[in-house]
């Protein structure tokens, strides 16, 4: 008996003094779990992923705010990114254990004391010359997992850092920068997996998502999303061939496919209930389409992907052989649909495409539900075909062949609506399970475009065309629209000078949320459209808003600073909002007492 006593005794001095040593050191971040990121979408206490929930329907259950009270918010607070690195400023923040992480322009992440504003630590990523992003030194945010807090750069590297320290944990490569590669979006975290794609499409870059452990940075498997490459899974450090994408040359003629585009350069969402990863692609590359023949499988597309496996379980494509830079990136959000049919709701997924057109698709086989266009003038395509999927296109809308033209070097110029910026870009929109409604940040303009010759250089831009990007309306582009993913209607709208280049959440109160490029931060019902408050943060904005409880107080959070893509491609429509001013912060609010 005694024998057993003396260590029994010794362990317990130890464990007190183990604890007499934490009690005078700063609390450990509490662990985030895959059950915390499983359960993101209905505890209101953080926000732990992109989307508020792997879903990606960007919805609060919280009700503190609502159509009653929103005219009590105010500021609680406000942080400012700091010296000369403005430019836009598209990130969401995440929120765990009372600190708020957010990303900034130039590959730079801050923690901040959510409750009080104050910078806890900031991480500046080094970043080499000739980096290439195509749309300016965005980020969109980061991921959290365990104590680490990871988001991608625009030299293509992957950072996790320590998130009571700051000091980073491991660094991995996702490509080359100086071949055109960048990564820009939010990561997010699958099953275990961190989950994310890349940048790169103008350069000629071939899309892919990789699966990699996000306590290490190793990969796990990874997937071409440009048909005929090979997908690879990794184990014990050994890469094993896992199939190729799709079959080669079976839509790809020649050997384009080689430097295909499809860049995922908006991230995924995840679907628990199918074990899938929903990604949306981009462009072929080049934009030239009578370059390559066929419809160039898997670009401008949805291609869901087996969490486990990392092969391709189904994929829709919005624009077969796309002519016009129809990025079909934007996300794909699961949803319970109702079928008008038959009144059976069915496991679903929401897209409003580049293309303008909102999709619906059944998310466990890709079957196309329901297809409409979101915005006013569309001129490349009527409509689809329900029973084979694939768009009727207006052979006039696609810009000519240039080998055909008068001296081989320009092809016919066409007018196309939606311009190549799309009825919706990065924007992201937002879906209410309570009016069954998407919120979507449209936007109604057109372009000019032509084809001309080009062939691929490493590191050159790779696009065979040309365009002037044009407002369609004097008083208004952005238009943020509640869509009816049943019928097909417009429920309201709300029309915009400037375009609408931010996200939107919707929350239990009845509320939507969304901004403006001229800045103000707005508040509106959600049944109807009507704006109930607003507030003017002094630049523009042009990232998703979120909700999170602190101490029992409903939150509100949006990250402020005019830039992204259409100061820089948007033609005649930069000029028109040339007036508006950078910045770099984030804002919180919350009920004035």
């Amino acid at each position: 008996m005694h024998r057993h006593t003396l260590p029994q005794r010794r362990s317990l001095g130890l464990a007190l003094l183990v604890a007499a040593a934490f009690a005078g050191s700063p609390a450990m971040a509490k662990d985030v779990t895959d059950a915390d990121i499983l359960n993101d979408a209905k505890s209101p206490g953080d926000v732990v992923s992109f989307g508020l929930g792997t879903q990606g329907q960007r919805y609060s259950p919280s009700t503190q705010i609502n159509a009653k009270t929103v005219k009590n918010l105010v500021p609680a607070w406000s942080m400012s990114f700091g010296g000369e690195k403005q430019r836009g400023q598209e990130s969401q923040p995440v929120i765990s254990d009372g600190k708020m992480f957010v990303t900034a322009s130039y590959s730079r992440l801050f923690a901040v004391d959510a409750k009080t504003g104050k910078k806890l630590w900031k991480y500046e990523h080094r970043l080499p010359d000739g980096i290439m992003p195509c749309c300016d030194v965005i980020n969109r945010g980061a991921a959290l997992y365990g104590n680490l807090v990871i988001f991608a750069t625009l030299d293509a590297q992957l950072v996790a850092l320590n998130r009571d320290t700051g000091k980073v944990v491991w660094k991995e490569k996702l490509g080359d920068y100086a071949a055109g590669y960048s990564a820009t979006a939010a990561p997010i975290v699958a099953k275990g997996k961190l989950i994310t794609g890349i940048s790169g499409g103008e350069f000629g870059a071939v899309g892919r998502i990789d699966a990699r452990d996000p306590m290490t940075g190793k990969l796990i498997w990874t997937r071409p999303t440009v048909e005929g490459h090979m997908g690879y899974r990794y184990e014990d450090g050994k890469e094993i061939e896992n199939g190729i994408s799709g079959t080669t040359n079976a839509t790809w003629e020649g050997d384009l496919w080689k430097t295909g585009g499809a860049a995922t350069w908006n991230g995924a969402t995840y679907d628990p209930d199918t074990n899938l990863i929903f990604a949306g692609t981009g462009n072929p590359a080049p934009w030239n389409s009578h370059l390559r023949p066929g419809d160039n499988l898997f670009s401008s597309s949805t291609v869901a992907i087996d969490a486990d496996t990392g092969k391709i379980a189904w994929h829709y494509q919005n624009t077969p052989h796309d002519g016009w830079d129809f990025d079909g990136v934007n996300e794909f959000v699961s949803f319970d649909y109702k079928d008008p049919k038959t009144g059976k709701l069915l496991k679903a997924g929401g897209k409003a495409d580049r293309n303008g057109f909102f999709f619906v698709n059944d998310r466990t086989n890709g079957k196309l539900l329901n297809v409409f266009p979101f915005v006013k003038k569309i001129t490349w395509a009527s409509g689809y075909n329900m029973e084979t999927g694939r768009p009727n296109y207006i052979d006039e809308g696609r810009p000519g062949d240039p080998a055909q033209g008068a001296d081989g070097k320009k092809g016919k110029v066409v007018f196309s609506a939606p311009s190549f910026l799309g009825g919706k870009n990065q924007q992201q929109m937002a879906y209410s399970p309570q009016t069954g409604l998407f919120y979507v940040p449209a936007n109604e303009w057109s372009m000019d475009i032509w084809n001309e010759p080009v062939s691929y250089k490493k590191g050159a831009a790779y696009l065979g065309a040309g365009f002037t990007i044009k407002a369609l309306n004097d008083d208004h582009i952005g238009v943020l629209r509640a869509v009816d993913p049943a019928t097909g209607k417009i429920v309201w709208e709300n029309k915009n000078y400037a375009p609408l280049w931010g996200g939107v959440l919707t929350t239990a109160g009845g509320l939507v949320f969304y901004g403006t490029p001229e800045g103000y931060l707005k508040g509106v019902d959600a049944k109807t459209g009507k704006e109930l408050w607003s507030f003017q943060t002094g630049t523009g904005i042009v990232a998703p808003p979120v909700s999170w409880e602190q101490d029992g107080e409903q939150m509100i959070a949006v990250t402020t600073g005019w830039g992204g893509a259409v100061p820089l491609w948007g033609g005649d429509v930069a000029k028109r909002v040339n007036f508006l001013e950078q910045g770099g912060s984030v804002w919180v609010f919350k009920l004035h007492k």
